[in-house]
């Protein structure tokens, strides 16, 4: 039998092919404009939930402000003089009308101000995002507008015609690029949207909503067909 043993490394694991997802294009009045394929390493990986579970985590933790606090003893005002005599009450000794044990006393082992926020790798953020807008398209929930350019007047009415017309319900996210100011007045004063800029998209907007608006300007890894 031989000595030489064939040294071999981890097994890598192949990804699963990317799928690919096309979205409708429309115009703001909802004429339909043709389709837009969507780029399949962004609109098609296989949802990784757990990395979206931790990073969501981590994006509402530190959102919390952290500004509780309590006093201790030693912050509660007053209480400086001893209550009674150290011996021959029959008592427990006492220092203070201020411990913990006492109404209107400090709290012991109360909460202080403090930051919540986790440290979460850039690859980790991205991967998270792709795989909200990568369940998201796969539910068809992706739509593209040309752009909101032929708005001039900010009316909250323009924007709800438009949704209709786009044939949108429920919970949208409109992603808008830093020029259209005039789309964002329109539609900040509905409840059922949010707005946020293109830099901005995350992975939780992205699944507390029901659809994804685009824009031409703010679709990421864009590819145009028909």
């Amino acid at each position: 039998m031989s000595d030489v043993f064939t040294l071999r490394g981890p097994v890598k694991k192949d990804r699963p092919a990317y799928a690919r997802y096309s979205a409708a294009r429309k115009s703001l009045s909802g004429a339909d404009l043709g389709t837009v394929e969507l780029e399949p390493s962004i609109f098609g990986l296989e949802p990784n939930v757990t990395v979206m579970h931790q990073v969501i985590k981590a994006q509402l933790a530190a959102k919390r402000a952290g500004t509780q606090s309590t006093k201790t003893r030693k912050q509660v005002r007053g209480g400086g003089k001893k209550p009674f005599a150290q011996k021959g009450t029959g008592g427990a000794r006492q220092g203070t009308i201020r411990a913990p044990h006492y109404p209107g006393g400090g709290v012991a082992l109360g909460p202080k101000p403090r930051k919540y926020d986790q440290k979460t790798p850039k690859k980790m953020i991205r991967l998270a995002l792709y795989s909200a807008l990568s369940d998201r398209a796969s539910e068809s929930h992706v739509m593209l507008v040309d752009s909101f350019a032929a708005w001039t007047v900010p009316k909250t009415k323009d924007a709800i015609t438009s949704l209709a017309a786009l044939g949108l319900e429920g919970k949208i996210l409109v992603v808008m690029s830093r020029e259209d100011q005039v789309a964002y007045h329109s539609f900040r004063n509905l409840q059922n949207v949010k707005t946020i800029d293109a830099g901005e998209l995350n992975a939780y907007d992205v699944l507390n909503s029901d659809w994804v608006l685009f824009t031409d300007a703010t679709l990421p890894g864009q590819k145009e067909s028909n």
